[in-house]
């Protein structure tokens, strides 16, 4: 064989050797990668406080959980459980506590019982619209004092969506005067709950798939409940003639909560992709609460009453809060420190938002 045979075949055989280990490394790498995928794969369980596939609220869930296997390649899944199959709607915050579920998605303002303080990271009466409540939580302190008090019941939260400005409730009769609240049974949870007790009214609580067989039967005489969307689909304008404009809830939170030691074992690569898939449902929920409730407004307005809470009500409301305020910080130290967080942001965000949000409204008209 001449030199330069040999060295040609010297060196096809060398390229061929190496493209043969390159290829036998490619397999198993992807065999090493799929062994891993197929270990890693972990199955969350889920439970809702609404009725499956409930509009928007529940099937914004079932969007996130599509997206969660969607970004990790089928290597996280998250099986949805609506109310009352795994635990009834108002007991998914001690069965995930407990461990007996990893996850759940309902509003913070339900467990206001477990501690005051909780009812703040829902939304105030006359407070933060959507998205000025999400910057505080996530620029001002809120989200760190948030996991810190729901640390304590081996919990950790992210929001799990936002319903933005809800409407003021449906009543059998007129209120024309603080005299007309004396007495009423409503169903209306968290601090806005407390305030019309203040006012007079007995609050009562009740889970979604309740309240219109509650309404109806006379057990309570009004309810608030979100928007136009989703009240017209309870069908309370059937039982319920007056519809009042909002105060209590300009910007409500809901919660994707998990158990804490559950969450903690989650891989990194999970944790974040639970986190993207929470935001994205979030930012979905506000939008698409906005367009269905500004097509559900054409209807209703033509069916019902649109009324507006006379002054007198709306301001012993305003005080009735400030004594609400003052009454649970002095009783709870959790709750003055995250009052005093939000008061924070208050003041720095309102000048600005007067000056732009506000002034930009006015003259639009």
């Amino acid at each position: 064989m001449q030199r330069r045979d040999f060295i040609t075949s010297a060196a096809l055989g060398a390229t061929a050797l190496a493209l043969n280990a390159c290829h036998r490394e490619e397999e198993a790498v992807q065999a090493d990668s799929a062994n891993i995928n197929k270990a890693r794969k972990v199955t969350l369980k889920l439970a809702t406080s609404w009725p499956a596939h409930f509009p928007i609220m529940g099937t914004g869930v079932d969007k996130f959980a599509s997206r969660c296997a969607e970004l990790s390649g089928g290597t996280l899944e998250i099986k949805v459980y609506p109310k009352n199959i795994l635990v009834p709607a108002l007991q998914v915050f001690d069965a995930t506590s407990a461990a007996q579920i990893d996850a759940f998605h309902s509003g913070v303002y339900y467990w206001k019982g477990k501690n005051s303080a909780f009812s703040i990271f829902g939304g105030m009466p006359l407070g933060f619209t959507s998205e000025e409540m999400i910057t505080w939580l996530k620029f001002g302190g809120g989200y760190a004092l948030w996991r810190e008090l729901y640390g304590k019941f081996n919990l950790y939260p992210l929001v799990g969506g936002t319903t933005g400005p809800q409407m003021g409730g449906w009543f059998k009769k007129q209120i024309n005067s603080l005299a007309d609240l004396q007495g009423l049974k409503m169903r209306i949870p968290g601090l806005a709950g407390e305030v019309m007790e203040r006012l007079g009214v007995n609050p009562v609580l009740l889970p979604a798939g309740d309240i219109y067989t509650a309404l109806e039967r006379g057990t309570i005489d009004a309810t608030e409940w979100v928007g136009p969307a989703l009240d017209n689909m309870m069908g309370f304008p059937k039982v319920a003639p007056y519809y009042y404009t909002g105060w209590h809830e300009p910007g409500s939170i809901l919660e994707l909560t998990f158990n804490k030691t559950r969450w903690e074992k989650l891989s990194p690569q999970h944790q974040a992709i639970i986190t993207a898939a929470s935001e994205e449902m979030t930012s979905n929920m506000l939008q698409e609460f906005r367009y269905e409730n500004a097509k559900a407004f054409q209807s209703l307005s033509s069916i019902v009453e649109i009324k507006t809470f006379p002054k007198e009500v709306i301001d012993a409301a305003q005080k009735a809060l400030g004594d609400v305020l003052a009454h649970e910080s002095a009783q709870n130290e959790d709750f003055r420190r995250v009052l005093k967080s939000y008061e924070t942001f208050s003041k720095l965000n309102k000048p600005w938002d007067d000056i732009s949000t506000r002034n930009f409204l006015e003259i639009r008209g």
